[in-house]
């Protein structure tokens, strides 16, 4: 894994001018509309590699259906759970569950899914193009008919995006949006599956963390 303080990493959120801040604006903006828009009953949502949820929490706190959703936040980092627990608790969100584990193995995901809302932000840009190919391919055992899944990715050369967002299209997604920031540098994608999902693999791996790629 990449040698990099995660908690740190965070404190660009804090910054409105930075790409970080402006990428958790549209990843909200879709997390929004998509609660604004769902039927009535419960909603589930993962998160991989959530951080300490700022996209999710943020979101779910002010939101009229914040008690309709029953999420799970996936991550590693002890500090980041600790944090995003705190918000969670803080917000009154119960249905915000912060799992302390490995994101790139299908077990963290058990219990959670089929999910309505996939989060995979902050991934693809810490992983392998072949990882990258295989997350995107097994997305639709994570997915529940009609979800929403959002990811993010930088634009540096090469730019991977366009090979990812026909990845998605293989693996049977719809684009809904793509997203690039005013300097080029950062993307946000939301793709709509329109496949039959498929059945959660235990034990897979789908990615591990390296080197920003």
């Amino acid at each position: 894994m990449a040698q990099r303080d995660w908690l740190e990493w965070h404190r660009d959120y804090d910054d409105p001018g930075s790409l970080l801040s402006r990428r958790g604006e549209l990843v909200q903006g879709h997390l929004r509309a998509e609660l604004d828009h769902a039927p009535a009953g419960d909603i589930r949502l993962i998160s991989l590699c959530a951080g300490q949820g700022r996209d999710v929490i943020g979101v779910l706190a002010g939101h009229p259906r914040r008690d309709d959703v029953r999420a799970r936040l996936v991550e590693l980092d002890e500090r980041n759970v600790a944090v995003a627990q705190q918000a969670a608790q803080a917000a009154g969100l119960h249905g915000v569950e912060l799992l302390q584990a490995d994101a790139g193995i299908t077990d963290a995901c058990a219990g959670a899914v089929p999910a309505q809302i996939v989060v995979v932000c902050g991934i693809f840009g810490n992983i392998t193009v072949s990882d990258i190919q295989a997350t995107v391919a097994a997305l639709p055992s994570l997915c529940a008919p009609g979800a929403l899944v959002l990811w993010t990715r930088h634009r540096s050369p090469p730019d991977l995006t366009p090979a990812i967002r026909s990845w998605f299209s293989e693996a049977g997604f719809r684009q809904e949006a793509f997203h690039i920031s005013r300097d080029g540098f950062m993307s946000v994608g939301a793709h709509r599956l329109t496949a039959e999902p498929t059945a959660l693999v235990p034990g897979q791996r789908l990615f591990t963390f390296v080197a920003r790629t």
